[in-house]
C-alpha cells in the first residue's frame, strides 16, 4: 500500500529529475534520503535505498525487485552514487537473474564451491532464493516481507544486504542470515547490526524484531554466543531427494 497517494516508484522519477536534471550530473544516496525526508517523510529509509537499488540498470540485486523497462532511469557509479542511465553508452540493463548472473556479482561471502559437501547448496544466493520462495518452511505463518514491489530478498541496511527480511504471524519483523556451511559467532554481530538497524529505520512504532541464523551445521560457539540472546534463533536446513520410476 502506497504511503502516500503516488506510490514511491512514482516520487522516484521527480527526485531524480531534480537530483540528476542534466545528463551526467550526479547524486549521493544521502542526497535521495533527504530529498525523501524532506518531501516526503513518511517514506521509510530501507524503501528510498531499495527503490534506489530497482531504478538502477547495474545493480544485480534490482531483480528481486522485478524492475520494469520503464524503470532503468539510473546508473549506479559505486554504492553511494548514482547518475541518470545514459542508453548510448552504459551497459544493458539487468532484469533477469541470468543477466545479474553473467555480470559475475555473486554475494562476497560465497566460498568455492568444490569445497563443500555434496548435501550444501552451491551457493548462499540459491539457499536464499529457495527460502524466501517457500518461507513457511522455516517457520509457520512466516511470509516474505513486501511492500511498494519492495520484496525482503537482499534488504539494504545501512550500506549493507539482509539475506532475507520477512514478517511472522505475530507481525513481527524477522530478520534471516544464512550460512551454506557452518555458522560461527562472528555472524551474531553481523546479525544483531542488521535487527537494531531495521528496528531503528524501517519497524513501525512499537513493531518487534527478532532474528534467525540459519545454516546446514551450528558451531558450539554461535550455540553459546546465542545462548544469552533469546531474540536470535538458530536453525540447521537439510536436504534430502526422494525419486520415483518412471515407465519405459
Amino acid at each position: 500500500m502506497a504511503t502516500y497517494e503516488q506510490p514511491v516508484r512514482v516520487l522516484m522519477r521527480e527526485m531524480i529529475d531534480e537530483l540528476a536534471s542534466e545528463p551526467g550530473e550526479v547524486f549521493t544516496r544521502r542526497q535521495a534520503i533527504d530529498w525523501f525526508g524532506h518531501r516526503y517523510p513518511k517514506v521509510k529509509l530501507g524503501t528510498v535505498t531499495a527503490h534506489l537499488i530497482r531504478f538502477s540498470t547495474n545493480a544485480a540485486s534490482r531483480v528481486h525487485y522485478s524492475p520494469r523497462a520503464d524503470e532503468d532511469l539510473l546508473f549506479q557509479i559505486d554504492s553511494a552514487r548514482f547518475r541518470r542511465y545514459e542508453p548510448a553508452t552504459d551497459p544493458a540493463p539487468i532484469h533477469t537473474r541470468r543477466e545479474a548472473t553473467a555480470v559475475g556479482q555473486q554475494s562476497e561471502e560465497e566460498e568455492d564451491e568444490s569445497s563443500r559437501p555434496s548435501q550444501e547448496f552451491a551457493y548462499e544466493s540459491d539457499l536464499r532464493d529457495f527460502l524466501a520462495a517457500n518461507p513457511s518452511i522455516i517457520e509457520r505463518g512466516l511470509s516474505l516481507y513486501e511492500d511498494e514491489g519492495i520484496t525482503g530478498v537482499e534488504f539494504p541496511a545501512g550500506g549493507r544486504f539482509i539475506d532475507l527480511l520477512a514478517v511472522d504471524a505475530n507481525q513481527r519483523l524477522v530478520v534471516i542470515e544464512l550460512k551454506v556451511s557452518r555458522g560461527y559467532d562472528r555472524v551474531v554481530g553481523q546479525l544483531l547490526r542488521y535487527m537494531a538497524w531495521i528496528s531503528a529505520h524501517h519497524a513501525e512504532a512499537g513493531q518487534a524484531v527478532r532474528g534467525m541464523i540459519i545454516a546446514r551445521e551450528i558451531s558450539e560457539d554461535l550455540r553459546l554466543a546465542c545462548s544469552a540472546t533469546p531474540q536470535v534463533e538458530l536453525l540447521e536446513y537439510e536436504l534430502s531427494v526422494a525419486l520415483r520410476k518412471v515407465p519405459a
